[in-house]
């Protein structure tokens, strides 16, 4: 197998037209030192995808979707988030069948770290796949109006006087007795 001069910057073309970037390459691009590339890999945390090192004087060579993976994991630290609580959120998506974490959507606190399958659907990584209770604020919005679209409203400016108050909706019986007995 042919190997590419060190000093080549750039993506690297594979046998089969893929293309790859060398550790230093995927460092800059993440933002991480090269310390922390080769303990991820050696780790098997983030394993570059088309070639592991496999001896002295190879170099591991990583896809797109790998330097996605390591900006995850980065930004995952950035936020607070422990390696090791990151390791078996990893290691959780794995265990499920997730192959491509690329695709996945991850929110964290900075102590835990969640899934996000749909805006309803949020899932504990770190508490065995455990759901959590998410509301999207846009969907109740919009619930709220639907529903009041067919139900009474008041008048917000003050009392409302004697005699003038609107007409209870059609199967209040609470809201018609009142009105009776205020009636007289």
């Amino acid at each position: 197998m042919h190997e590419q001069p060190l000093e080549q910057d750039g993506p690297l073309v594979g046998e089969d037209g893929s293309v790859g970037y060398r550790g230093v390459t995927a460092c800059q691009a993440v933002g991480i030192s090269y310390r922390q590339l080769d303990y991820w890999a050696r780790t098997t945390l983030v394993v570059p995808s088309i070639r592991d090192a496999s001896g002295s004087g190879t170099q591991r060579l990583y896809s797109f979707r790998d330097l996605v993976v390591l900006k995850v994991v980065k930004r995952l630290l950035d936020a607070g988030v422990s390696l090791q609580n990151i390791r078996r959120a990893i290691e959780a998506l794995r265990s499920r069948g997730v192959d491509d974490l690329a695709g996945i959507t991850l929110i964290s606190d900075g102590t835990t770290v969640y899934e996000c399958r749909s805006p309803e659907e949020v899932v504990d990584l770190l508490q065995g796949g455990q759901g959590v209770f998410g509301i999207a604020i846009g969907g109740a919005f919009k619930e709220i109006q639907g529903s009041l679209s067919h139900l009474p409203a008041e008048p917000a400016g003050g009392p409302v006087p004697l005699g003038a108050e609107p007409e209870p909706a059609a199967g209040d019986e609470l809201a018609a007795r009142r009105a009776r007995r205020r009636a007289g």
